[in-house]
């Protein structure tokens, strides 16, 4: 066990029977009382906000947690098929870990993933994607509005919003946590 100054912020807790991943982990010495830390964390499974007081020397459980770097290969019902890039060993990863950005996953993707005790607990897609435009509609001739945007779909079937002079066969950079529109890519 540790005691809660060993915490830093990122680190990933076993708090109250649950894993949680601390964002925000102040020292507070409020006036003549007793000094504490004042912890943000954020439940792993379900996201959910948790905030806490430790005392300086409360006893806390700092979870060991492994992460590596992984290729995507396939998606398999509601898992995805990663491969562990230096033992080339294969893991179903729950689809959930990744959160909405996983419609802008595509095979051969690198993701993160961290595990906890052979439990995969996070995964992280990189924060942006190159990806096809296999559906828009044509851009009509003459509007030019600034700023004007359409609906177009990407290879991996996710419906974004893009700017009027992209069509088919185009590849656009996506941002993987908002789904916005980045640039158009070349080549």
């Amino acid at each position: 066990m540790a005691k809660a100054s060993d915490v830093k912020n990122g680190n990933v807790l076993r708090f109250n029977g649950e894993l949680v991943q601390v964002e925000e982990f102040l020292h507070r010495t409020p006036g003549n009382l007793r000094a504490f830390y004042q912890a943000r964390m954020r439940n792993v499974k379900s996201g959910k906000l948790v905030e806490y007081r430790f005392r300086t020397d409360e006893e806390v459980d700092i979870a060991r947690v492994e992460t590596n770097n992984y290729q995507y290969l396939y998606e398999d019902g509601d898992a995805l098929v990663v491969m562990d890039n230096e033992t080339y060993d294969q893991h179903n990863i729950p689809k959930t870990l990744f959160g909405p950005a996983v419609k802008f996953l595509k095979e051969g993707m690198n993701v993160i993933i961290a595990f906890e005790s052979e439990e995969p607990i996070m995964g992280t897609i990189p924060s942006s994607a190159e990806l096809e435009i296999t559906y828009t509609e044509p851009a009509v001739k003459g509007d030019t509005s600034t700023g004007a945007q359409k609906n177009a779909t990407v290879e991996t079937g996710a419906e974004i919003r893009v700017p009027l002079f992209i069509n088919i066969g185009d590849k656009v950079k996506v941002d993987t946590a908002t789904g916005a529109y980045v640039e158009r890519v070349k080549g």
